[in-house]
């Protein structure tokens, strides 16, 4: 399998991290799963948005070969190989305002270029159809059902049947986890989504 310019696929996860501080519980999360996937000795790579440094900003310079395909960034290029050699992606951030982190709508907009991540040359395509699962781990002050049922639902609904499935990535093949109420659960209440967490990824699996 070849994926544009890249000539081996080493099947793999990459985990897509967002969120900038070390001591946060979305940092936890990102260690329990990285430390599950270590122990079943299933390769991944890591996407650290912060911790790498990255400029989600789109700038006047980069918009000059957007149409292209191009964007002269070190960081997008190395993103790009990561996400080439992997068939699954593994997203993990907080829900801020109702959405995604301004970090993480940027590395979709610098990322995900034309004849990278999709194709108009003939109507849309999405190009990451190799792309086999994705998980999304969210956190947030409120329930999942608060944003299904009172804030239109964003995750589901633009994130992942919209964002993703445009870049060739069936949502069936999604799997959604969401830890709520973050500011006021217990101690207890977290350490048990931690101690569930790999069976709760292991789920999308079980048919």
């Amino acid at each position: 399998m070849e994926h544009k310019g890249y000539k081996e696929i080493l099947y793999m996860k990459t985990i897509i991290y967002a969120h900038p501080f070390p001591g946060s519980f979305n940092h936890e999360i990102l260690n329990r799963l990285s430390n599950s996937f270590s122990k079943n000795d299933e390769e991944f790579e890591l996407i650290d948005l912060y911790s790498d440094g990255f400029d989600p900003i789109l700038s006047k310079k980069d918009l000059a070969t957007y149409s292209q395909g191009k964007i002269d960034d070190k960081l997008v290029k190395k993103y790009q190989r990561k996400i080439a050699c992997s068939d699954e992606l593994v997203f993990i951030f907080p829900i801020w305002w109702h959405n995604l982190p301004a970090m993480l709508k940027g590395f979709f907009d610098k990322t995900m270029l034309n004849g990278f991540a999709y194709d108009e040359s003939n109507g849309w395509q999405g190009l990451l159809t190799y792309i086999k699962r994705a998980t999304v781990i969210t956190t947030s002050t409120v329930t999942k059902e608060h944003l299904e049922n009172n804030c239109g639902n964003p995750i589901q609904n633009v994130f992942i049947d919209r964002t993703l499935v445009d870049l060739g990535i069936d949502q069936k093949t999604v799997h959604w986890i969401h830890f709520g109420k973050v500011n006021t659960t217990t101690d207890e209440d977290r350490e048990q989504f931690l101690n569930d967490l790999p069976s709760l990824y292991a789920q999308q699996f079980i048919k």
